[in-house]
């Protein structure tokens, strides 16, 4: 069993990245179009999927945080503050 463990990770992160670059919309991807990371992660199995994970998906937003990379509370947050 433990034989067949690299082609099953390989194989789920293949899956994984051809289902997640179908499902993200165009404007979130980076470098090429939608098309042509699909069809890399096709044809090319884990080497593409590592490169659309790398390269083609844009990088996840966190929380809101300030000019110095800290988290501001919405008592502290003049936007917030000047909406009520």
């Amino acid at each position: 069993m433990l034989r067949y463990l690299p082609i099953l990770l390989a194989a789920g992160v293949t899956l994984y990245a051809f289902i997640d670059c179908a499902r993200t919309e165009q404007e979130l991807l980076r470098g090429l179009p939608k098309w042509a990371w699909l069809l890399i992660i096709f044809f090319l199995g884990v080497f593409g999927a590592i490169a659309y994970l790398i390269w083609g998906r844009q990088r996840r937003q966190g929380p809101s945080r300030g000019g110095r990379g800290r988290v501001i509370g919405p008592d502290d947050d003049p936007d917030f503050l000047r909406n009520l």
